[in-house]
């Protein structure tokens, strides 16, 4: 009969479509998972242990973050001043990475200075460990705090800075009978090993979360940051054995390298003379002076080039420039919600393990798609996974906790999630386009340049942290506050890169 006919052929349709769709579902998810495995080589291990120690620093945050609070007198005010100081190092990266491209220590560009790094990081943790034993009387512990916090950062992103320029080097640009690679292929594997740089990152978060926590909750917080001495072994063994690709070797370039020493000198007098407002002076010179060299690092570019970087990079700036809630959130969850440092270490596990899965599934997809897709669907994620610190700051999780069988411990484990770092994904796009760009004798000086732009966008972060500290005031037993403080938080998160994405997110490509 027609109908019944007609009913088979439609029948058999839909089950073709809804065959074809799981397919392609399941095509999708097979190639999310399987990229980073099929794009990591045995030559990145060593590269990739650097990225794995900056994150494997985690060890010692649990019992950090527990010292500020019991040992040192430090408001919540003074650490998000901290914070803007200890993000500037970030911004003046193009220093070292002029220094890594252009000036050989002992004939090494490279190795020289992750050693060097290393060095400052353990001479941070014997700081910390001093001030913590009591045996390091130099200066107060807040002061020897401050000294140690700078000279681990500075370590670190000596490190990095040279982390990013081996990774352009260690992909490969011939086949194993040196004819030439396509440049597709190339330009892929130079994104995906910013992909794995990420993973390897998380991976180190990961693998040390819970171990901080029980550390920290077990040992004093003196043996926990000498424990946390292993962790610049780590980046050294990494750099003894990474193979590169040969770099050009250049000329220092003066207006660089000089313009960069004067700005850092700049920083340090602002800071030790305590002039007005210097933070604010020092970000505000801070984005002249990197705007200039960039303008003068890309000006071999074709038009359209720069015009792609330009706008992914003002995107990225808007989606990290936003404020966060400070020390006071933490010290909330110790004093009113009883959260111990063994519990920290499980919240971080799961934020860890969070962010890696979130990096190695959107990997694939992150270095296809483009930048405003990508910080779009970040923000909104963001925004939906404010609600349970909102549930926890207002008391909800007694209505929770009797209704539901949830309390304060169960919601703070859902809301890990929302700690996880993703916003070290968001940087995935403008690292592949610098990766690829850049010229092979200034890939330091590009990456640390472009890093620099981006993370004058923490110190921005980090600015506005501050002033919302001291318009909404939180300290130690002190939390009424907190409830406006975190809605003013999360709504500039989401309005910004929002309104950011709306305005310029058409014009990249």
């Amino acid at each position: 009969m027609p109908v019944p006919e007609h009913k088979s052929v439609n029948d058999g349709t839909v089950a073709a479509s809804q065959s074809g769709q799981l397919a392609h579902v399941a095509a999708v998810l097979h190639r999310a998972v399987v990229a980073p495995v099929r794009a990591f080589r045995i030559t990145y291990l060593p590269l990739l242990m650097v990225y794995f120690a900056y994150g494997a620093l985690g060890l010692i945050a649990v019992a950090q973050g527990f010292w500020e609070k019991k040992g040192l007198t430090l408001s919540p005010t003074e650490l998000a001043q901290l914070g803007v100081w200890l993000a500037l190092p970030w911004a003046i990266k193009m220093v070292f990475g002029e220094l890594v491209d252009t000036v050989a220590i002992l004939g090494s560009r490279r190795r020289i200075y992750v050693f060097l790094g290393a060095a400052m990081v353990a001479t941070s943790l014997v700081m910390m460990a001093g001030a913590a034993g009591g045996w390091l009387t130099f200066a107060k512990p807040d002061t020897i705090y401050i000294a140690a916090s700078l000279l681990a950062v500075i370590g670190v992103v000596l490190q990095d800075v040279v982390a990013d320029a081996m990774s352009t080097e260690v992909v490969n640009r011939t086949q194993p009978d040196g004819s030439p690679r396509p440049q597709a292929e190339i330009d892929y594997d130079l994104g995906m090993v910013q992909a794995l740089g990420r993973l390897a990152l998380y991976l180190g978060i990961l693998l040390t979360a819970r171990a901080a926590g029980w550390l920290a909750q077990t040992l004093s917080y003196e043996t926990v940051f000498l424990i946390g001495l292993v962790i610049p072994l780590i980046s050294v063994t990494g750099a003894v054995f990474v193979r590169l690709e040969a770099s050009e070797s250049r000329p220092t370039d003066w207006r660089i390298l000089g313009g960069g020493l004067a700005f850092g000198a700049f920083v340090v007098g602002v800071g030790v003379l305590g002039v007005p407002f210097g933070q604010e002076v020092i970000f505000v010179v801070s984005m002249a002076v990197i705007v200039a060299m960039l303008i003068r690092v890309t000006h071999d570019l074709a038009p359209e080039v720069r015009r792609r970087i330009a706008y992914a990079a003002i995107l990225i700036f808007a989606f990290r420039a936003v404020p966060g809630v400070g020390a006071g959130y933490s010290w909330f969850t110790m004093d009113k919600l009883g959260f111990d440092e063994e519990f920290f270490g499980r919240l971080n596990e799961i934020g860890a393990f969070l962010g890696l899965a979130a990096a190695w599934l959107l990997s694939d997809a992150i270095t296809r798609q483009p930048v405003a897709r990508v910080l779009l669907w970040l923000t909104i994620g963001g925004l939906i996974l404010a609600v349970p610190n909102f549930m926890l700051v207002m008391g909800a999780y007694e209505w929770t906790d009797r209704v539901l069988g949830i309390g304060a411990r169960g919601i703070a484990l859902i809301d890990a999630a929302a700690q996880s770092p993703l916003v070290q994904v968001s940087m995935i796009p403008l690292l592949t386009l610098t990766a690829i760009y850049a010229p092979p004798a200034q890939r330091a000086t590009w990456f640390a340049l472009m890093a620099s732009f981006m993370n004058l966008a923490l110190v921005a972060g980090q600015l506005q942290t501050k002033y919302l500290n001291q318009v909404f005031h939180v300290n130690r037993g002190a939390y009424d506050n907190l409830p406006a403080l975190l809605a003013v938080v999360v709504a500039i998160g989401f309005i910004v890169p929002i309104v950011t994405i709306l305005m310029v997110g058409r014009r990249v490509r």
